[in-house]
């Protein structure tokens, strides 16, 4: 009784979420009946691509999309006009993110939107996007509902949700045969998102459910969460929450020297949020669902962002870099700044990004197998398997 309970007070929350999402895009278009109108301005000397972020600290997407803007730059831009990147933060209450959306469009006049920040306020970009059918690219978000709405300005160059938790379900119980599965979750909403695509991909399956843990519960007290762990014989951990929080558990495991399996979601590798020594902690320990990234591409972006930015970049610079890449593309495909072209040059578009090969589905989901990696400096990185017999 007290599962359905919860299962109801959640279904509860993500409907005011969404009556919220489109309360706040109405009141940034009053008039359901007004045309919306967005004119680019032909005589600017710049093409404008707005990107949105969570707020300042998060300057690795921001570099990963400036160096996209750069290379395209000096190889003449286009039809003798510059890239130029326009930012915005989403910093403030919740809906901020729909305003800087707005702001972009009408007031930056820009071409297209690149996001990467999570989902919550991916849904009130998508929203803006869709009112004035201008095309938002996410770089970061995982959650699957974003294209489930079927909006045809949405893309997602990042694997979501539903499509990690197909390959972390396959790698787990089927190839590897792990049993005792304990999952450890965050109660934010990407980490909600990323468990609820996990448990229901266990339950079509027919595959017992897990051990769940909700880490927030063990704040300061982690020892305790290890030894439950410990205890209850698992064969593996599969970690939703954010970088932060699964960091701190992550350096526990190796301190006692648990030699146990990790797994999880794309997002704790972010390295707005971790250092690069706190990256180096997850080498050759975590698993995510990346797929195989192609080397040679990876080793021109390395090189390229170290020499312009002193350090090396991870996932959130590299998809923000893919993002910004597939637009510039597809702005050149179109050949002007219709909406329309645009979209639907994406829509066929075909890119060899760092990250692999970018095409999506008839939904704007990033196609392709997304195969279980290990990491490397904050990066997924092809290593020979060694499976339990």
């Amino acid at each position: 009784m007290k599962t359905k309970w919860m299962v109801l007070i959640k279904l509860i929350k993500q409907l005011l979420q969404i009556t919220l999402i489109f309360f706040l895009v109405a009141f940034a278009f009053p008039d359901p009946d007004y045309p919306v109108t967005f004119f680019q301005n032909e005589s600017s000397q710049f093409i404008k691509i707005g990107l949105l972020i969570p707020d300042n600290e998060y300057t690795a997407a921001v570099q990963g999309a400036e160096l996209a803007i750069r290379k395209a730059n000096e190889s003449g831009g286009f039809k003798g006009r510059h890239f130029q990147l326009v930012i915005r933060t989403m910093e403030g209450p919740w809906g901020t993110g729909s305003k800087q959306a707005v702001n972009l469009i009408f007031e930056e006049e820009v071409w297209a939107l690149l996001g990467s920040h999570d989902g919550r306020n991916a849904h009130l970009v998508e929203q803006a996007a869709t009112k004035s059918t201008v095309v938002f690219v996410s770089a970061w978000a995982g959650d699957p509902t974003l294209s489930q709405a079927f909006v045809p300005w949405f893309f997602n160059c990042v694997p979501n949700d539903n499509q990690q938790a197909a390959s972390l379900l396959e790698e787990i119980y089927e190839v590897r045969k792990y049993r005792n599965i304990v999952v450890v979750h965050g109660s934010d909403y990407d980490s909600g998102k990323s468990l609820g695509s996990f448990m229901n991909s266990v339950k079509v399956s027919g595959k017992p459910d897990p051990l769940q843990f909700n880490i927030e519960e063990y704040d300061q007290k982690s020892d305790t969460l290890i030894d439950k762990i410990s205890q209850s014989g698992a064969g593996c951990i599969v970690l939703f929450c954010q970088p932060t929080a699964s960091m701190e558990l992550i350096s526990k495991i190796k301190q006692k020297k648990m030699n146990i399996p990790l797994f999880g979601s794309l997002m704790l590798l972010n390295e707005n949020e971790l250092s690069v020594k706190e990256l180096q902690e997850h080498d050759n320990l975590l698993m995510i669902a990346a797929g195989e990234w192609p080397a040679s591409a990876n080793i021109t972006f390395r090189q390229e962002f170290q020499k312009a930015y002193n350090k090396i970049p991870g996932i959130a610079a590299s998809y923000a870099f893919d993002g910004m890449s597939i637009l510039i593309e597809a702005i050149k495909s179109a050949g002007s700044p219709d909406r329309e072209k645009i979209q639907k040059s994406l829509k066929n578009i075909r890119h060899n990004g760092v990250t692999g090969i970018i095409q999506f589905d008839d939904k704007g989901n990033r196609l392709g197998k997304f195969e279980i990696m290990k990491t490397l400096n904050g990066i997924p990185v092809k290593w020979e398997k060694e499976i339990p017999h």
